[in-house]
């Protein structure tokens, strides 16, 4: 996954990603931050507003200090809305396995199939190999949903918003934003399949600095 130093850009777990800054994946930097929720100032655990039968989703929590704002994340379709409950999911599975140095997280390994959370670690590694975490906060927004026409799998995109959130080393202490004159627009793209329980996990994500338009 393409996240920066900060450029706090998720989505890059395939090759293209938007990490300028210091350590993500990439071009080593630690650009791209995945996950708050609007609204809740104090850590956050949530559960996808349609569970699919069968299939507890784990309990994600992360600490105040970094926030994912989830903007217009709705959609009247449910099967829609269900895509977009397990990416936000996926994408709060991300920041919290770095703030917490747990590559290996159960929140982590059920939002992505093999090969997905092959590529998130990889992700997750830029950060913790430089002892940094995130904080700040990352607006997520215009989220879109493409279904595929046999039903199992769907492309989530979306666009984060890096200005206000930074990277910082738990050694040294020092925080990080994105250089001067970094767009902190990132635009994702996030391939997706149905499994057995219904959930929609991430098999690849795909991440373009400056692909967002407002």
């Amino acid at each position: 996954m393409a996240r920066r130093a900060f450029t706090i850009t998720a989505a890059a777990l395939t090759a293209t990603t938007a990490l300028l800054l210091t350590g993500c994946g990439g071009d080593e930097s630690p650009d791209d931050i995945k996950g708050a929720e609007s609204g809740s100032p104090s850590p956050s655990a949530s559960a996808p507003a349609t569970a699919a039968p069968g299939a507890k989703r784990p309990e994600i929590t992360l600490p105040r200090s970094f926030r994912l704002a989830f903007q217009d994340w709705k959609s009247d379709k449910s099967e829609e809305q269900a895509v977009l409950n397990d990416g936000k999911e996926e994408l709060r599975s991300g920041y919290a396995a770095i703030i917490d140095n747990d590559l290996d997280s159960e929140a982590l390994v059920f939002y992505h199939t093999t090969s997905g959370l092959s590529q998130a670690q990889q992700w997750i590694k830029t950060y913790t190999d430089k002892n940094l975490t995130v904080i700040g906060d990352l607006p997520v927004y215009d989220p879109e949903v493409v279904l595929g026409s046999g039903g199992g799998n769907a492309v989530l995109n979306y666009c984060t918003d890096e200005s206000k959130a930074s990277t910082n080393n738990l050694k040294t202490g020092e925080v990080q934003g994105n250089p001067p004159g970094t767009d902190p627009e990132v635009f994702y793209s996030v391939s997706m399949t149905k499994n057995e329980q219904g959930v929609w996990q991430t098999v690849s994500v795909r991440s373009e600095r400056g692909g967002c338009q407002r």
